[in-house]
C-alpha cells in the first residue's frame, strides 16, 4: 500500500512563478530570458525551455531590449538595477513570501538592529536576502552551534529570519539558542518559513510513523524536498529517500516494505508524481491518499518591475 501524503507538491508560489512564465511567452514570444532556475526542478525547467524559455546565470548574457524573468528564490538589489540599465523589460518572480523576508530584514536593519539570517549558505534565497542589507548588518546562521562563533556581542539588539523552505525543527532549536544569548532580540510576527514548507514537513511528520519506506518526489537542488527527507529520517523512518523519477526508485528497499509513503516538494509537478504512482502500481501496490489539510493560498500574478 502507498499513502500520499497531503498537501504536497507545488504551492502558490511555485504555481504563480510557471504561469508567469508561460503568461509571458504569450505576451512577449519566445525567448523570454529566465536567470537562474525559476524553481529547483529539472522537469520545470526542461519544460519552460522547451516552450521557448532560455535560461542564463547572469544578466548580462540577456540581450537588451529583451524579456528577463528573475528567480521565484528572490534576487539582490544589484541584479535588479542590472537588468533595468540594459534596458531589459524585468519581471520579477521572487516569492511574495521572501518578499516579505526582504522587508523584514530591510526595516528592522533600518531600525538599528544586527539581522542574523536562519539559512543554508549558497541557496539562492539566502544569496539575495543577504544582499538586501550591508554585510555587516547582518550574518548567517545555519546551526545552533553558529550563534556563540559569530562574535556578535550579547548587548546587540537583534533581529532574525528564516530562509522560507529551512526545517520547521532545526530553525526552534537555532532561535532557542539566540534567545538565550541575547537579551534584545525580535523575530518576525508570523515566522519566516513558509506555510507550505511547514504544512508539508507536517504531513510528513504524520505518516513516517506508520510507514515502512518514505519517498519524497524532488530534485536533489530542491532545498525544501532535501528538509522533506529529514524530517522522514527524524520521524523515525529510516527508510526515507528522495527520488526524481522512476529510475531512482530503490526496489530493493521497496519490495520489503509493507506500507510506502509518498510526498512531494513545493517545486515538484505532479506530472513526477504521477510516473512514481504508476510505476508502484504495476507492482501490484495500491495508492491511497493520507488525510491532510487542503492548501487554498493564492498569489496575485507577477508584473513587471519599475524603474
Amino acid at each position: 500500500m502507498v499513502l500520499l501524503a497531503n498537501p504536497r507538491g507545488f504551492c502558490a508560489g511555485v504555481t504563480r512563478a510557471i504561469e508567469g512564465v508561460e503568461r509571458d511567452l504569450m505576451t512577449f514570444g519566445r525567448p523570454v530570458y529566465i536567470r537562474r532556475p525559476i524553481v529547483h526542478n529539472q522537469t520545470v525547467t526542461d519544460r519552460l525551455a522547451a516552450m521557448g524559455a532560455i535560461f542564463v546565470r547572469e544578466i548580462e548574457e540577456v540581450p537588451e531590449g529583451a524579456a528577463v524573468i528573475l528567480s521565484a528564490h528572490g534576487v539582490a538589489p544589484s541584479v535588479r538595477r542590472a537588468a533595468i540599465a540594459r534596458s531589459l523589460k524585468v519581471i520579477d518572480a521572487t516569492c511574495p513570501l521572501v518578499a516579505k523576508v526582504h522587508s523584514h530584514v530591510i526595516a528592522h536593519y533600518r531600525a538599528g538592529r544586527h539581522i542574523l539570517l536562519i539559512g543554508h549558505a549558497d541557496h539562492p534565497e539566502i544569496i539575495g536576502t543577504l544582499a538586501q542589507v550591508p554585510p555587516d548588518g547582518i550574518s548567517l546562521v545555519s546551526a545552533p552551534g553558529d550563534v556563540a562563533a559569530l562574535g556578535v556581542r550579547r548587548d546587540t539588539k537583534i533581529a532574525y529570519a528564516v530562509q522560507t523552505t529551512f526545517s520547521v525543527r532545526d530553525a526552534r532549536a537555532i532561535v532557542a539558542e539566540m534567545e538565550g544569548r541575547f537579551a534584545d532580540i525580535v523575530g518576525p510576527r508570523a515566522g519566516n518559513i513558509c506555510y507550505a514548507t511547514t504544512n508539508r514537513q507536517v504531513a510528513v511528520a504524520s505518516i513516517a510513523g506508520i510507514v515502512d519506506c518514505l519517498l519524497v518526489v524532488g530534485d536533489t537542488q530542491s532545498s525544501n524536498a532535501n528538509r522533506l527527507v529529514e524530517v522522514a529520517l527524524a520521524a523515525g523512518c529510516k527508510d526515507s529517500m528522495l527520488v526524481r523519477d522512476r529510475c531512482d526508485l530503490d526496489w530493493a528497499v521497496i519490495d520489503k516494505a509493507s506500507a510506502i509513503g509518498l510526498t512531494a516538494a513545493a517545486s515538484t509537478p505532479d506530472s513526477n508524481v504521477q510516473d512514481i504512482c504508476a510505476a508502484l502500481a504495476t507492482q501490484g501496490l495500491t495508492i491511497r491518499e493520507y488525510e491532510g489539510l487542503q492548501e487554498t493560498a493564492t498569489f496575485r500574478p507577477m508584473s513587471m518591475v519599475k524603474e
